[in-house]
């Protein structure tokens, strides 16, 4: 299988040769903020997996483990495509919404929970933490 997206622009395309390991959906105010909207899906796939073709700027925050997380994004249109949390070193996180139509994109757990906006709760469905769960 293979996962490919780019930004809005199409001046950088990704792939990913990797099935992705998890996905999900964050809604903790740094990734509520990057999207512009009540949360964030992303899929989780091995770093060395990912082949980046254009130019990518990278923007570094800590996040709240206390360790940076590196978001990476098309320095035209602004699009993020993927973060690196070094928390999870070796681990990106493709944005689901620059994947290629046609992916199947499956959350299968939320969190932050407790920072979900009114207006965006959170899928009852899908498994839940108030916020992030500890790492294996």
């Amino acid at each position: 299988m293979s996962i490919q997206g780019s930004c809005l622009c199409g001046a950088v395309r990704y792939e990913s040769s990797a099935q992705p390991m998890h996905s999900g959906n964050c809604y903790c105010l740094d990734c509520r903020k990057e999207t512009g909207g009540g949360h964030l899906t992303a899929l989780s796939v091995p770093t060395a997996s990912v082949t980046v073709t254009g130019t990518v700027a990278t923007f570094t925050k800590t996040g709240s483990s206390g360790k940076p997380i590196e978001r990476t994004f098309c320095p035209r249109c602004g699009t993020t495509l993927y973060s690196r949390p070094s928390v999870r070193p070796g681990i990106s996180m493709l944005r689901a919404g620059t994947v290629d139509e046609g992916a199947a994109i499956q959350p299968s757990i939320n969190l932050y929970t407790s920072r979900a906006p009114d207006w965006d709760p959170p899928n009852p469905a899908l498994r839940g933490f108030p916020e992030m769960p500890p790492l294996p």
